[in-house]
C-alpha cells in the first residue's frame, strides 16, 4: 500500500466522523469552539499538534500532482500554516471563531466540505 492511499484511508473516514458530529450537533461545536478560544494552552496544543501533524504528512507526502493525492498534499500544508498561525497569533483565533459564532451558515459550508473531502478520500483510499 502506497503512502498515499494509507493516509487516505486514515483521514477519510475521522473527516467522515468529525463532518457529521459537526452537522448533528453543531451547537454542541459552537460552544467548544468558544471555550477552545479561552484556554491559552489549548490554542498552545492545537497549534502544535496541527503544525506537528501537517510538518508529517508534508514531509513523506509532499505530491504536487495532477492527482487526487495532492489533496493530502495541500492538506499537509494547510496543518503547517494553521500550527504557524495558532503559535504566533493565538490572540486572532477569538476573531475568527466569533465569525464561526455569529454566522451559523459558515460552519455548516465549512461542514459539509470536510464531509465531501472525508467522502473522497475514504472512497479512494478503501475501494
Amino acid at each position: 500500500m502506497n503512502i498515499s492511499v494509507f493516509i487516505a484511508k486514515l483521514l477519510g473516514p475521522c473527516f467522515t466522523v468529525i463532518a457529521l458530529g459537526i452537522i448533528f450537533n453543531q451547537k454542541f461545536y459552537q460552544k467548544m469552539m468558544e471555550d477552545f478560544t479561552k484556554n491559552s494552552a489549548s490554542v498552545y496544543f492545537g497549534g502544535l499538534s496541527a503544525l506537528l501533524f501537517g510538518l508529517l504528512v508534508v514531509l513523506f507526502h509532499n505530491l504536487w500532482i495532477k492527482s487526487w493525492v495532492v489533496m493530502i498534499t495541500i492538506f499537509g500544508w494547510a496543518g503547517i500554516v494553521k500550527g504557524i498561525w495558532l503559535i504566533v497569533f493565538p490572540d486572532s483565533i477569538s476573531k475568527f471563531m466569533q465569525i464561526y459564532k455569529s454566522n451559523s451558515i459558515l460552519l455548516k459550508i465549512h461542514s459539509v466540505l470536510i464531509l465531501v473531502l472525508g467522502v473522497t478520500l475514504t472512497m479512494v483510499g478503501y475501494f
